[in-house]
């Protein structure tokens, strides 16, 4: 009996997660391998680190995002200049009453853009630790808590370097996922032409869901099955990283939580109750690759984190294994 109510709501999970891709694709031409990425991240409760170029489609994605969930959006576009409490909000003196009150600041909505987070300060970046960790805020010694679902959508052009203040490692471990949207295939771009001509680029989004939807999706996704052999092939990985002698800062024990979270929910939106190791190896470099300190030998032989990662992940064998019932 549990085990097919388990199949249903791994199926509606299916279903839902199909429906909002279809909604997101009414503005984003293709991409679904990203928006699928973006919705596993999401149901794992995860924040988003999108490494691009300009003229993607980085905010068109975070907005239609936030449209098809229904929930409440904001953009904070990071300068030199912007300061914590213009982030998180603050507390002002009301003179009509004479007593504080708090105003919140853009994080104080379900999904929060932080665009170009690399051109904020150190100290605006570290503002947002507590609230990417622990889903609150706290202001003058009092803790605000943030909607749920909360989510942030941080993006950084991998190109300009001049004035921007590189994330330290502790902040982007807490991105579970690195993504990029890549250049538009040439028949992607032919679509977009066409529908520039149709003026609907800015098709306005209908919401598929609510936040309780999504709250539900959160919890749903923890009861997908992982084998034994699978908890320790993704346990091989993580440990790899640590004993690669091109990577000088191994992967977290955070990193390895989230990517077997990640996997559950890639089960789930693929239809699964059970992960399968193809979920591993594809989620892997996403996970991964942010998280790894390269050492410079590796960075004067001009090694990527994404070829040492691929690297790893051939090294170790795929466990074989048929005991998901």
């Amino acid at each position: 009996m549990e085990s097919e109510i388990l199949k249903q709501n791994i199926q509606t999970v299916n279903n839902l997660v199909g429906e909002i891709t279809k909604s997101i694709q009414k503005v984003i031409v293709g991409k679904s391998e990203t928006i699928e990425l973006l919705l596993i991240s999401m149901i794992c409760r995860g924040h988003i680190l999108l490494e691009d170029v300009p003229g993607i489609g980085k905010t068109t994605l975070a907005k239609s995002l936030a449209q098809s969930l229904g929930s409440t959006f904001s953009r904070i576009q990071c300068t030199p200049d912007l300061m914590p409490n213009d982030v998180l909000g603050f507390n002002f003196f009301n003179q009509k009453n004479s007593s504080f009150e708090f105003r919140p600041g853009p994080i104080f909505n379900q999904i929060v853009l932080v665009d170009e987070i690399n051109r904020a300060t150190p100290r605006t970046q570290s503002a947002l630790l507590e609230s990417m960790q622990e889903f609150q805020v706290t202001i003058d010694g009092t803790t605000q808590q943030l909607p749920n679902p909360f989510t942030i959508i941080a993006t950084q052009n991998p190109i300009e370097m001049e004035g921007t203040f590189p994330l330290p490692e502790a902040q982007l471990d807490r991105f579970i996922m690195r993504l990029s949207l890549g250049y538009p295939t040439k028949e992607e771009e032919n679509e977009l032409f066409t529908r520039s001509d149709n003026n609907v680029l800015s098709e306005v989004i209908t919401p598929i869901t609510d936040s309780q939807k999504i709250i539900a999706l959160q919890k749903i996704h923890k009861s997908v099955k992982v084998t034994k052999e699978i908890k320790n092939y993704i346990i091989k990985i993580i440990s790899a990283t640590r004993n690669e002698e091109d990577i000088v800062l191994g992967a977290s024990p955070r990193a390895s939580l989230d990517l077997y979270k990640a996997c559950q929910a890639k089960a789930a939106v693929n239809a699964r109750d059970f992960v399968i190791p193809d979920d591993v190896k594809g989620l892997a470099p996403h996970i991964l690759t942010h998280r790894i300190g390269i050492s410079l030998n590796a960075q004067i032989k001009e090694r990527t984190s994404n070829q040492i990662i691929n690297k790893i992940l051939d090294s170790i064998e795929i466990p074989i294994t048929t005991d998901y019932e």
